[in-house]
């Protein structure tokens, strides 16, 4: 019995080093899906990480038996379902982003190895866990790959595409500005949480999410993307600038003078987000520009750029 644990063990850590290992390249991989501050992922998917469960049963019965053909079988197939159902889910999670963008590249391919894995882990299982011949094992793989398919569909393949008003494709162009800017609200947001001040949290919360809402508009019309770019520049880059040297003085020392200057500056870029973002509703940017280098101004006398 302890042979057949041990043996058990062999076959079963692989596979769950398989699997984390898996995971961290997904997350890395697919750090761009990242969904919004505050919202929930769908649920969609998640079923794939219950429907293996009789098969680790089945695992665990040949552990107890001491069958290691079946053992062997069930493991390396439940690995492979567990595989699957996570490239799936970031499949899932990544068409879901890519539905909701205007303009976005094609994601990866999440889905596709997903159910490709699922199939493998399926064929696995009936071959080696159930022992029907192999060719009986690549029958339930088609079957499984078709279900998928059927449930949850394939890829998106082609680009969204933007194309400004000289007839030039702008779509790199835009979505570096957009992930440049997202990067810079995700900075803001992780210097915020040193810092042990509630109004001074709940006013960075506020410049976060109106950030967002202005990103999400320029989304939807990416020609007004030229001008609010570079005001978004501006202002984000200030505020990540004076957010993180805040911080980091902020936890060694109490400065009320410091203090009291980084409440004005982030007052000021605050009230200004709001009448830009009001701007961009009403299609008005005839004095942006004006206003952003008059805020650069003050920016750079406070000290931040």
């Amino acid at each position: 019995m302890g042979r057949f644990i041990l043996l058990a063990s062999v076959i079963l850590i692989p596979i769950t080093a398989l699997f984390l290992l898996i995971k961290q390249t997904i997350q890395t991989m697919a750090e761009r899906y990242r969904l919004p501050s505050g919202q929930l992922p769908s649920a969609k998917g998640l079923l794939m990480f219950l429907l293996p469960l009789p098969v680790l049963a089945a695992a665990l019965m040949s552990l107890a038996r001491g069958q290691l053909g079946p053992l062997t079988g069930d493991a390396a197939g439940y690995g492979l379902f567990l595989a699957g159902a996570l490239l799936l889910r970031r499949g899932l999670l990544s068409e879901s982003e890519y539905d909701r963008r205007r303009i976005a590249k094609a994601p990866w391919p999440f889905k596709t190895l997903g159910s490709g894995l699922i199939a493998l882990a399926t064929g696995v299982t009936a071959w080696l866990g159930v022992g029907h011949h192999p060719a009986i094992g690549g029958a339930f793989s088609l079957v499984a790959l078709l279900g998928c398919y059927l449930c949850y569909g394939f890829d998106p393949r082609s680009a969204k595409r933007f194309t400004d008003s000289y007839g030039v494709d702008a779509t790199e162009h835009v979505l570096k500005a957009l992930e440049q800017a997202e990067c810079s609200i995700t900075a803001i947001e992780e210097a915020a949480r040193a810092i042990r001040n509630a109004e001074l949290n709940a006013r960075l919360q506020r410049i976060a999410q109106l950030a967002r809402d202005i990103l999400k508009m320029l989304e939807e019309d990416p020609r007004d993307l030229r001008r609010a770019r570079k005001f978004l520049n501006v202002y984000l880059d200030g505020a990540q600038k004076v957010t993180e040297g805040y911080a980091k003085t902020h936890s060694r020392v109490a400065a009320p003078e410091l203090d009291d200057n980084f409440r004005r500056v982030l007052a000021t870029i605050e009230e200004v987000f709001q009448e830009q973002q009001q701007k961009l509703l009403e299609s008005d940017l005839t004095d942006l520009d004006i206003q952003i280098e008059v805020l650069t101004t003050q920016l750079k006398r406070e000290g931040v750029i």
